[in-house]
Order: C-alpha cells, then structure tokens, then sequence
C-alpha cells in the first residue's frame, strides 16, 4: 500500500446535493425546504421552540442562586507544589504564598487566595502563607516539618 492509493471504502462517503439547480434535477426551485414559512427563510433558528406547548426551561422550577459574595479560592494540591519545588521552580527555604506559586507558574492568576487541599505527598519541609488550607493538608505540612499561616480575610475580620 503506498500513500497515494489510500481511499476511503466504497459507500464510505457520499457526494453532496446540490440544491437550487433547477426543476429538472429534482431539488430544484425551493431546495428541499419545502414552501413558505420561517424554516423556508436562512438564518432560522427556533431553539427551545416546542410547538406552542409550554417549553422544558419554564415548565421546570428555578433552584438555587449564585452568592455574588462568596470567596473564589484557587485550590492547588500538595503534590503540586512538590512537584514544583522537585523542578527547582519554588524554593523550599522562601515563604510560599500565591505570588511564589504565581512566579513558579502553579497557579494562573491568585483571585481571592490560594487554598492547599491534601492531595499528593510532600516530603520539603515548607513555610506555607495561604488564604485558606484543608485540615489534612495542614497536618502534611505539618509533619513534613513545615508550618502554615493562614491570612485572615477582610470578610472574617469585619465579623
């Protein structure tokens, strides 16, 4: 078999209609749309649109809301930041707070804080300052040697 023999297998493919050519070859004059009316026209769309029967989206109750206030952490994991210090892109002895982890390329942008979840090992001994930490990922660092400060937030502090 060489590169210029490969084809697709018979029946594989099959060759587009051209539509609007004319009464003779069958999908001439209105194209298969048939006659009249919004489907007939381009750029139709009826998305959503059930016949005049009341559509799924208000037949079905609203829940819930989107607390505008709520904090938006970055979580990142234990064995990322190893992994990032086993690169030599963080530095073990240096505090790691979000503009550390931003530097090392961990994290994209710091939003409200950074938060450490528990997954993966870490085995540095690390000086963490974080917005906000699991209890379990405090107690890794923590046996690993290391220690965690946790900066209070303005919303806690005006409590």
């Amino acid at each position: 078999m060489k590169l210029n023999e490969i084809k697709d297998n018979e029946g594989a493919t099959k060759e587009r209609i051209r539509v609007g050519r004319g009464i003779g070859s069958g999908k001439g004059k209105t194209g298969g749309r048939g006659v009249k009316g919004q489907k007939a026209r381009s750029g139709v769309a009826i998305k959503g649109f059930e016949g005049g029967q009341m559509p799924i989206y208000r037949r079905l109750p609203k829940r819930g809301f989107t607390n505008i206030f709520a904090s938006d952490y970055v979580t990142v994991s234990l064995g990322r930041i190893q992994t990032a210090i086993d690169a030599k892109k963080l530095d073990p002895k240096a505090t790691i707070d979000a503009a550390a982890l931003k530097a090392a390329g961990v994290i994209r942008r710091p939003k409200d804080g950074v938060r450490i979840l528990a997954d993966g090992e870490l085995k540095a001994k690390v000086s963490v300052e974080v917005a906000g930490a699991s209890k379990a990922a405090v107690e890794k660092i923590e046996k690993a040697g290391g220690s965690v400060k946790l900066l209070v937030v303005a919303e806690a502090a005006a409590e």
